[in-house]
């Protein structure tokens, strides 16, 4: 039986940690016409939940203003659920979707694309535009849910998504190519650790920047070599770690001080990726580099079917793992998403409800 209310994880406003309500009285939502309803085993936490928490989005003429994803065009309102990284069972369908769905075991796509075409000009996620997995249950549309046959578990599953999708649209966007070379920052975070894999899936050489004790964790994921983003002298350490190779790409989400270092590093002709900046938003550009040096740009956040779709395919093939460094239960979502903005790990943090994992975390 499906039950009228639950237990969920509410977004109140704009804010700190006490922005986030958890609460055993949501109503369990209802399926519209091509929905499915999706009892929750697990869900993913991200940076750009935090961010949208925080509101830390900035506008084009004030970096430091309050502001949500969709800069200008917000489709966020309170209370909101956010989670985008869900995994769960199908339990109920709505209108123009089989019966015979109810059951299947889905990995969601949380893109909201708004278009028929590859175009991402307009699009949103589950979990900002409409309530996602920081719950028992979710209404999500029947076609961003995926069935997945596969040993990983639950937990394992629901790291994947955010990370892995945005990766691999970061490596699209730069075209990467069989034995070019990579330069990834934030190597030890979710995106970061992703694209080291994913590097290796499309056959290119990935190489890391990390902060100290994450040296070998990502070296065992894949990276060619690690160095350490704090190094007195970047150029010469870079130099070191490549051993006299060009950098084709880098693949940034630091952004900050090292932006600047990143595309000195480029060869004539490199390309720069970014879909994150934890070390900072606003850089410095110097206009020279860029036009001299032939660079190219790019911009990305989330990405296309297409590269959903290739994800799957790594995930059912084994050529991506998914990195859970740990799993706590929705009712200690605050420690949880503590210890994410920590950056104290390799890989991504998961939450599952209260029900299919009791009290102890892991």
């Amino acid at each position: 039986m499906i039950p009228t209310k639950m237990k969920a994880v509410v977004l109140t406003g704009h804010g700190g940690m006490d922005k986030l309500v958890y609460r055993e009285d949501v109503p369990v939502p209802q399926c519209g016409s091509g929905e499915v309803l999706i009892e929750v085993a697990a869900c993913g936490l991200n940076n750009t939940d935090v961010w949208v928490r925080q509101g830390a989005y900035g506008t084009e003429d004030d970096p430091q203003a309050v502001s949500t994803w969709r800069r200008g065009r917000s489709t966020l309102s309170f209370p909101r659920i956010q989670g985008a990284d869900i995994v769960g069972r199908i339990v109920a369908v709505g209108a123009d979707v089989p019966e015979s769905r109810i059951g299947e075991r889905v990995i969601v796509d949380a893109s909201i694309y708004n278009r028929e075409d590859d175009s991402l000009a307009d699009i949103d996620y589950i979990g900002h535009g409409r309530d996602g997995g920081y719950a028992e249950y979710t209404a999500i549309p029947a076609e961003n849910t995926h069935a997945i046959d596969t040993d990983l578990s639950d937990a394992e599953l629901a790291t994947f998504w955010c990370a892995y999708h945005t990766g691999e649209q970061m490596l699209e966007r730069a075209n990467v190519q069989a034995g070019e070379t990579v330069l990834v920052t934030g190597a030890s975070g979710g995106v970061g650790s992703a694209i080291v894999q994913l590097c290796r899936a499309r056959g290119a050489i990935p190489y890391a920047v990390v902060s100290k004790g994450k040296e070998q964790a990502v070296r065992d994921l894949g990276a060619e070599d690690v160095m350490l983003r704090d190094s007195g002298d970047f150029a010469q350490e870079l130099a070191r770690m490549m051993n006299g190779r060009p950098l084709d790409v880098a693949a940034d989400l630091v952004g900050g001080e090292m932006f600047g270092k990143l595309l000195n590093a480029l060869r004539p002709e490199g390309r720069y990726t970014t879909a994150g900046a934890i070390g900072g938003p606003v850089v410095q550009l110097d206009l020279r580099t860029m036009y001299l040096k032939q660079l190219q740009l790019n911009g990305s956040s989330q990405g296309t079917r297409a590269a959903f779709a290739r994800v799957l395919d790594y995930i059912r093939s084994g050529k991506i793992r998914p990195v859970l460094a740990a799993t706590y239960p929705l009712s200690r979502f605050h420690e949880a998403q503590e210890r994410f903005m920590s950056k104290t790990f390799v890989g991504n943090i998961v939450v599952v409800p209260d029900r299919h994992l009791g009290a102890a975390a892991s």
